[in-house]
């Protein structure tokens, strides 16, 4: 039986488990099983590979994206150069860690893109926020980071001007906020100055429309959130683990 599953902590309600359960079924994969490994601390990680030897792949998330890295053996080129890694392949006794991320949001994104949309705004700083930048990086898209705590380049969310939101048609919320079931919680900008000009992204999935979404739609915006995302970066998984 060939192993995979997913590390972070809680896992109380993951995509990626029910996700692999109905790609195994629906494509009749057998001989392979997909499991949620909720590790109270990144220590208990060498401990996990240990009990499960079978392991030929893990998802990574939140808090474990970026603590995961000194534990691994390699990392891809977009690995390193994000530091923040969500997918692990185990071959051959090497630990490799990859962001498909950075390929789930990118696929997702470029269908919506306009010409205009060539400054955006990346509200969170956490490992996903880090593939984001890295993905606007490629797509040559200029980006300002918007955190609670403003330091390395990154503005306050009580700066966000009319200017500021007129000049950066692109939002990406890589925060947790109104992720279920805080689905009252939404990023601190003024949405009041928001236009049809502007797309808003959002990664969280549940619910599929957040306070967030919703609020940039009240006011024209194109609005998506993050199941395609997940979708694409799970089969990017996949890919990788599979490879020769």
């Amino acid at each position: 039986m060939k192993m995979y599953g997913l590390i972070g902590y809680p896992l109380s309600h993951s995509f990626s488990k029910g996700f692999f359960k109905e790609k195994f079924e629906k494509e009749n994969i057998t001989g392979c099983q997909y499991e949620n490994y909720p590790i109270p601390g990144i220590t208990e990680f060498i401990t996990l590979l240990e009990a499960h030897p079978q392991l030929q792949g893990l998802n990574v998330t939140i808090p474990y994206k970026e603590v995961v890295i000194p534990f691994l053996d390699e990392l891809s080129d977009a690995a390193a150069r994000i530091g923040a890694v969500n997918c692990i392949h185990f071959n051959g006794g090497k630990k490799t860690g990859y962001n498909t991320d950075v390929i789930g949001f990118t696929k997702s994104l470029q269908p919506l893109l306009r010409p205009h949309h060539t400054r955006a705004l990346v509200l969170g700083t956490g490992g996903a926020a880090k593939a984001i930048m890295y993905a606007l990086e490629q797509l040559g898209i200029t980006y300002t980071v918007v955190s609670r705590r403003p330091e390395n380049g990154a503005i306050a969310y009580e700066a966000l001007d009319q200017a500021t939101m007129e000049a950066h048609t692109l939002m990406v919320n890589t925060t947790p906020l109104g992720m279920y079931p805080k689905v009252d919680t939404f990023p601190e900008i003024p949405y009041q100055y928001l236009s049809s000009r502007h797309l808003l992204y959002d990664l969280v999935y549940n619910p599929a429309e957040t306070a967030f979404l919703q609020k940039g739609a009240a006011q024209g915006a194109t609005i998506k959130n993050g199941h395609e995302m997940l979708i694409l970066q799970a089969e990017a998984s996949w890919e990788i683990w599979n490879k020769a």
